[in-house]
């Protein structure tokens, strides 16, 4: 909260009231995921408004001012001075809640708070990094050395990505993947045999996944089976004590593919390890980006980070609450980089007719470079 505070002072030196609605950022401020808002006045002591459930809210947090509430109205009615202009998430606070909110507290207008408490989010304390280092232990255990004995011929996408859920929570992943982004759902991760992991997607990552079908294009193809000579591809999340890594890992299944994209994929390691030598602290995260993107040759670029327009803009992102914090190995992204940020790096390339080769492993910024937590395995990994 001090951090946070700081920023906003900084940034927007004439704010009033800070109020968060969504549950990631009241975890991350209270300690606890209830229904309810929390207000962070700029002169005042900050309060936590819960609507359900408040017994549990008081059990798990240790925030120092908890009050119930059965609408906004008794909160309004022990707040003195409605500001002019709140802060809130403008990411994802629906219209409905926020008019709902200026019901009781008739604020002129919105203002958002996204990118500050992102930032502060992405510096991780001592607590988070041992959560992501336990995530991405598992993590690492599962893609690297049990999805080989997973796999079977005649198998589907669906049920490889059950197999892999379920191993993974067994050995302590929460089951859940969470996104920031408005409207981004993913259960298992991104799934696909062959060709599949080249197919047309709304999500904002090189890789492409038919799922389940229109309406739940999601988990994995129920009708595409595993075949000898195919590329296996997953990229996924693991979550331990609400704190996710991101990796991602492939197999050939039982057979070979091309040099060419064998080569293409070894490329792809090289430019994750160059990138991780860069993250240290006071790095920026667009001159990693620049420099990384203009030392490609254009034939290589035609297929790197997705194989149709709009390929992604970014070669990694931060990773904590859920796998799309700040900061961005993207242009635009020009804070210094700070010991304990953790990142998930993801160079990756289309071979057209084959599959998405490439990687990705969550590290975290050290004076020394970036610290791999999920694993160091080159990925294609022979299965037969």
């Amino acid at each position: 909260m001090r951090r946070f505070r700081e920023r906003m002072d900084r940034v927007h030196p004439d704010w009033e009231m800070a109020v968060f609605f969504g549950k990631i950022n009241l975890y991350y401020l209270t300690g606890t995921i209830q229904d309810g808002m929390l207000t962070v006045p700029r002169d005042g002591q900050e309060e936590f408004w819960v609507r359900r459930s408040y017994e549990r809210a008081c059990t798990e947090s240790d925030f120092p001012v908890i009050r119930p509430m059965a609408s906004f109205r008794d909160a309004r009615e022990s707040i003195a001075r409605v500001p002019g202009i709140a802060h809130i998430e403008t990411g994802i606070v629906p219209v409905g809640l926020w008019e709902l909110f200026r019901k009781h507290f008739p604020v002129r207008a919105a203002a958002s708070l996204d990118a500050e408490v992102g930032m502060t989010r992405a510096k991780k304390s001592p607590y988070e990094i041992e959560l992501l280092r336990r995530a991405g232990e598992i993590h690492r255990a599962v893609l690297e050395e049990d999805v080989p004995c997973i796999l079977r011929e005649g198998m589907s996408e669906a049920a490889f990505a059950t197999s892999v859920y379920e191993r993974m929570v067994s050995l302590g992943h929460q089951g859940i993947v969470r996104f920031g982004s408005f409207n981004t759902e993913i259960e298992v991760g991104q799934v696909a045999f062959g060709e599949n992991s080249l197919y047309p997607t709304y999500f904002n990552g090189p890789g492409g996944c038919r799922g389940m079908g229109p309406a739940a294009p999601v988990l994995g193809d129920p009708d595409r089976t595993l075949k000898p000579g195919d590329l296996v591809f997953i990229d996924n999340a693991c979550m331990v004590g609400g704190y996710q890594t991101d990796k991602t890992m492939n197999y050939v299944f039982s057979g070979s593919i091309p040099r060419e994209a064998e080569e293409m994929h070894e490329r792809c390691v090289m430019l994750m390890e160059e990138m991780a030598s860069m993250l240290v602290p006071g790095a920026v995260p667009s001159t990693i980006y620049a420099s990384i993107m203009g030392s490609q040759e254009p034939g290589f670029l035609e297929h790197f980070m997705g194989h149709a327009e709009p390929r992604v803009r970014f070669l990694g992102h931060g990773v904590g609450l859920v796998v799309d914090e700040p900061p961005v190995i993207a242009m635009g992204f020009d804070e210094p980089l700070e010991e304990g940020m953790a990142i998930a790096l993801e160079p990756k390339y289309a071979v057209p007719g084959l599959g998405l080769v490439g990687i990705e492993n969550t590290y975290l910024v050290t004076p020394r470079g970036g610290e791999s937590i999920t694993g160091n395995h080159p990925g294609l990994i022979p299965v037969s």
